[in-house]
């Protein structure tokens, strides 16, 4: 697909960030440039709305949760898009008001992820986006927070996938990746 190949050619890369041997994968480059921000936009939107909605009975999205914090870049404007609230996904301690927290493990250790207790109702449909998944940690912790909450992950979105980490057998709902990287 043309637009696949458009918005990877403008992924900046930068090797041994943020430690040795890591090469950093930088989405902001696409958010600089308004034609590539919204053909990335557009893409998820086309996916959803072709593929996602085709999988659910309802046919809707309720809420769209993004990440700390590349997801809050993408969350909102996807959800508007599709008539959907979204909910951040925060680090602990960055919301107020009563929250349920999930702690889990990432590529250098541990963090913990928050979201409002009332922000998601039972049995209301999420989809859950971020910038990248590479070992799953905080995309799993989203999940498990929606799960909390009596929602269902639909699906994870990422621009990024770092196939090779094998990610996406962890998560509990399909994995849609617009790059897959395999090394």
């Amino acid at each position: 697909m043309a637009d696949v190949d458009y918005l990877k050619s403008l992924l900046g890369s930068h090797p041994d960030f943020p430690q040795k041997g890591i090469v950093f994968l930088d989405i902001f480059p696409i958010l600089r440039n308004p034609v590539a921000f919204e053909t990335l936009i557009t893409h998820f939107v086309h996916h959803i709305t072709s593929k996602t909605l085709s999988r659910i009975e309802s046919k809707k999205i309720d809420v769209v949760v993004g990440l700390d914090a590349r997801g809050f870049l993408l969350g909102p404007i996807v959800a508007m898009r599709l008539g959907a609230a979204f909910v951040p996904v925060r680090k602990k301690g960055k919301l107020p008001g009563e929250c349920v927290t999930v702690t889990y493990q990432k590529e250098y250790g541990s963090d913990s992820f928050e979201i409002q207790a009332d922000a998601i109702q039972p049995g209301q449909n999420v989809l859950v986006i971020d910038d990248l998944i590479a070992t799953g940690g905080s995309a799993n912790a989203a999940g498990e927070l929606v799960n909390k909450c009596g929602g269902k992950v639909i699906e994870y979105l990422f621009i990024i996938e770092l196939t090779f980490l094998k990610a996406s057998s962890k998560l509990d709902a399909p994995v849609y990746s617009i790059v897959q990287v395999d090394d």
